[in-house]
């Protein structure tokens, strides 16, 4: 079929690599220190990487091309995901998990509902498959050792974020936007401590919510130091 798609002047590139980053679908990948369209079918024509080349060496043409395959990206990204260490260390390899008994107490089995690995925002792959028709949970780390029931009432169901405003580095507004942005979530909710350093977390998930142009329902729920609920809003 003729349908416009993206092409690459080797000749201009200069190898900085940003559309690579830029692609959401993989479609774009560094070969021999070159941007490279690695499958046409990976491309899906709307052009985020054009903005980003620092030398204009992308543009859109009209061609012989395959048609976008959604579903043959889905499936590149996991695999991709998959095979993804942050930060180079092997425990923190993306992978999907399945709810599974663990310690038995009081002759009831406990039940993990972590559904993804890794969890912290600062590792978490922006495309992962999990995210695709996801209910977003973003917690401050706190929360679940503060909250008794936390893994029923919290992360059933939900793919999980979690994170530390305070004693973690940067801020995860950025992070959390593109993951809002290029994946279709479908809630967000946001859980939190009372104390005032835990607004960070609720404030970066805010703005990457706005920042998104996205309009999805969401929450957000303040944990007690001792505990309970104070506020779900």
């Amino acid at each position: 079929m003729i349908r416009r798609i993206i092409e690459i002047d080797q000749e201009k590139c200069n190898g900085c690599g940003l559309c690579a980053k830029a692609c959401h679908e993989n479609a774009i990948g560094m070969v021999n220190g070159k941007a490279t369209l690695l499958r046409d079918d990976y491309c899906d024509g709307l052009g985020d990487c054009l903005p980003v080349c620092p030398t204009d060496a992308i543009r859109f043409v009209e061609r012989e091309a395959a048609a976008y395959d959604h579903e043959a990206v889905m499936e590149n990204q996991r695999k991709l995901a998959e095979k993804k260490l942050p930060c180079g260390c092997p425990g923190s390899a993306a992978k999907a998990l399945n709810p599974t008994p663990s310690v038995a107490t009081a002759n009831v089995a406990s039940v993990s509902q972590l559904r993804q690995w890794p969890v912290q925002i600062k590792l978490a792959p922006v495309n992962a498959p999990w995210f695709d028709g996801a209910n977003l949970l973003i917690a401050a780390d706190c929360t679940a050792y503060a909250y008794a029931n936390f893994h029923e009432d919290f992360i059933k169901g939900k793919i999980t974020l979690i994170g530390c405003p305070k004693l973690d580095e940067g801020d995860y507004t950025q992070k959390l936007t593109e993951i809002i942005a290029n994946n279709n979530i479908k809630s967000l909710t946001i859980v939190r401590m009372e104390v005032p350093c835990c607004g960070g977390i609720q404030r970066a998930a805010e703005t990457a919510l706005k920042n998104s142009g996205k309009f999805i329902p969401w929450q957000v729920v303040t944990i007690a130091t001792n505990g309970s609920i104070l506020d779900r809003t």
